[in-house]
């Protein structure tokens, strides 16, 4: 990153960003979140510290951990895969992507999990323009 932010503009910062994500470091505990009262997967304040294989679905643990192997292996930087999601009585397309964070070593920190709401962007065509 070019400059610096001071903290209270990095907090709006994250909190305002179109974007659900949760950090991780490298042991795989969960550091922190932003967009707590309005996440598409909703979790209690208590998952901070632990474990992500506490925090996911049975059904696809065994996807995030073989995610998390080969980030860590440096095998891969990135995963995505997109659900259907009932919200709301409808249905919502939900991307989701991890990210390998890396020093400028490239020796790995951790993982950044990013999830959005991307349902109504399907629909965009043409262009619109600033201010139109």
């Amino acid at each position: 990153m070019i400059g610096t932010l001071p903290d209270l503009l990095l907090h709006a910062l994250l909190e305002t960003i179109p974007i659900e994500f949760s950090v991780l470091d490298t042991d795989d505990r969960v550091l922190a979140w932003n967009k707590h009262d309005t996440r598409i997967f909703r979790r209690p304040s208590g998952e901070v510290g632990r474990n992500v294989r506490d925090c996911h679905p049975k059904k696809s643990l065994h996807k995030v951990e073989q995610i998390l192997k080969e980030m860590k292996e440096g095998k891969r930087d990135k995963a995505t895969f997109w659900i259907d999601l009932e919200r709301n009585g409808k249905i919502s397309k939900i991307l989701i992507e991890y990210y390998a964070l890396r020093d400028e070593e490239g020796t790995y920190l951790g993982c950044l999990e990013a999830s959005q709401d991307i349902t109504d962007m399907r629909e965009l065509e043409g262009e619109r323009r600033l201010l139109e």
